[in-house]
């Protein structure tokens, strides 16, 4: 269930919401610089109830992947989702600096760059992601949602070393479609010919922790979709993974993911659907 595992995330915050209640270790605000911890947004309370919600409105039907994990939150991006890449490397620094003390061991990232982002602001990022998988962290990012031509994967989910989550096509029900498949996830090969997403998991129509409940006609739960929502799915499912066996490296446990997913239609492009119930048999 995650327990005695931290994971931290570089989103846009994390509100005061019941089912995150006790989850934050710590918290850093790169955008706005507020002491106490916000979410302007919505879309980083969305990704921690993924993560580590208790699903405590709703009787634990909308619980996290990893209920009984904490999470260490940096807000790197503001209330429409945009950042630049100076917040998110001060992000970055921030997690190796208190990696120890926290007891780091996932770092989830559903931040991805711009097509148009200048080549060494690029490298920049890729640089600094991998140094946090050098130091052994489970590094898990999104694959983007510019897909599905080839070569769509935003960075720094083109990194060879970290663990790229894409989202396979889904069919939705007629009253939500409004085309026939929703066909959005970044797809590889990277530029220097690296197969890419490397797992896939849902990510379309997700429920999770609405960042604005409390206030006036907000429900506790709000659906959204990317590869953002998928990526916490996977970064939950590692976190179940380490607290069963937490002597795994961050080597171990992504060719265990490898080895457990399931090829299903949609994922030919990666290692195939993630699965839970392979995942932890080891």
């Amino acid at each position: 269930m995650g327990k005695g595992v931290c994971i931290a995330v570089l989103d846009t915050g994390i509100s005061d919401h019941p089912d995150l209640e006790g989850l934050t270790v710590g918290f850093r605000d790169f955008v706005g610089n507020s002491i106490k911890y916000n979410d302007d947004s919505g879309h980083g309370t969305h990704v921690a109830g993924i993560l580590s919600g208790n699903g405590r409105v709703s009787n634990g039907l909308y619980a996290g992947m990893a209920p009984e994990a904490s999470l260490l939150v940096g807000k790197v991006l503001d209330r429409e989702g945009n950042g630049n890449v100076e917040n998110v490397m001060a992000g970055l620094r921030w997690i190796l600096e208190q990696k120890d003390r926290y007891g780091v061991r996932i770092v989830n990232i559903s931040v991805g760059t711009q097509p148009d982002l200048a080549v060494y602001q690029k490298y920049l990022f890729l640089d600094a992601v991998e140094e946090l998988w050098d130091s052994g962290l489970v590094v898990v990012v999104s694959a983007g949602n510019y897909g599905p031509g080839e070569g769509s994967v935003a960075v720094p989910g083109t990194s060879r070393k970290v663990i790229t989550v894409g989202v396979p096509d889904t069919e939705l029900p007629p009253v939500q479609r409004r085309r026939k498949n929703v066909n959005y996830s970044g797809r590889g090969p990277t530029g220097e010919c690296v197969v890419k997403p490397d797992v896939f998991a849902p990510g379309t129509g997700i429920i999770s922790c609405n960042g604005r409940y409390g206030r006036s006609g907000e429900h506790p739960y709000t659906m959204k979709t990317g590869t953002s929502m998928a990526t916490p799915v996977v970064s939950g499912a590692v976190a179940c993974l380490l607290s069963k066996y937490p002597d795994m490296n961050n080597v171990e446990v992504k060719l265990r993911l490898r080895e457990s997913c399931v090829k299903i239609p949609g994922t030919e492009s990666g290692w195939g659907m993630l699965n839970v119930d392979r995942l932890l048999k080891v």
